[in-house]
């Protein structure tokens, strides 16, 4: 699929149940790595549940999918390497570029016939994580829910969160946020009055829910999940 955005067409995939029927929406931004089996694997594993869910090409300026070659299966040394060559693309997801983007995104994510009226939710895996909040802060009469997983939430500073009105999740491995630093986060949820859970999962590094790196964790990928599935069929539902 192609999503018109305000600097040229974002290239994007889409699952859904091919029923003829209309589902919630759902925008899941994946990781720094972009669309391929995995992500494309989670999408359709949520689509199963009842949802449209669409995954845009967050480098679509750099190009379409895949901006660079990955291997099969990404191992710690190859993350390392990776991420050096993206992250002159990731500097470039700028506040500004993030929420231009996010506007044709939902738009077009709502437009479609397979997608009910009501409102939608925001999904985001470590960069994509951010990228998700960032979303949902801007769309507050829009996004029900909001689940970031392995993500750096609160990159913006804690006042960043202050938009949201979404019912949200955080989902965060353990090698990427301090218990001190958790209860920082949650205070600041708290202090804004969001409806939240936001916990570490035990004994995670960052990009658990990837199948195909060396931090894939099964038990986090079920947790996550179980936090995942309830609460979009708890916020989805109010519309």
């Amino acid at each position: 699929m192609q999503i018109p955005t305000a600097d040229g067409p974002a290239d994007a995939f889409a699952a859904y149940p091919d029923h003829g029927e209309q589902h919630p929406g759902v925008l899941m931004y994946p990781d720094a790595f972009g669309i391929r089996p995995t992500i494309r694997g989670l999408a359709g594993e949520l689509a199963e549940h009842g949802y449209y869910v669409l995954v845009p090409n967050f480098f679509h300026r750099e190009g379409a999918t895949p901006v660079i070659d990955l291997p099969e299966h990404i191992g710690e040394a190859d993350r390392s390497a990776l991420i050096a060559r993206l992250m002159p693309q990731i500097d470039g997801l700028t506040p500004e570029r993030t929420l231009s983007d996010a506007d044709a995104y939902l738009g077009f994510l709502t437009a479609q016939s397979e997608v009910g009226p009501g409102p939608v939710a925001v999904t985001g895996y470590c960069i994509g994580g951010l990228l998700a909040t960032r979303a949902a802060a801007a769309h507050p009469g829009q996004v029900a829910a909001l689940a970031a997983f392995h993500a750096p939430v609160a990159a913006d500073g804690p006042e960043s969160l202050l938009g949201l009105t979404a019912d949200v999740h955080f989902g965060h491995a353990a090698t990427d946020i301090s218990p001190e630093a958790l209860v920082e986060l949650n205070r600041s949820l708290d202090t804004a009055e969001i409806n939240h859970t936001s916990e570490i999962y035990p004994g995670t590094v960052h990009g658990f829910t990837m199948s195909d790196t060396d931090a894939f964790d099964p038990a986090a990928l079920r947790h996550h999940w179980d936090r995942l599935l309830p609460l979009l069929g708890r916020a989805l539902a109010k519309g």
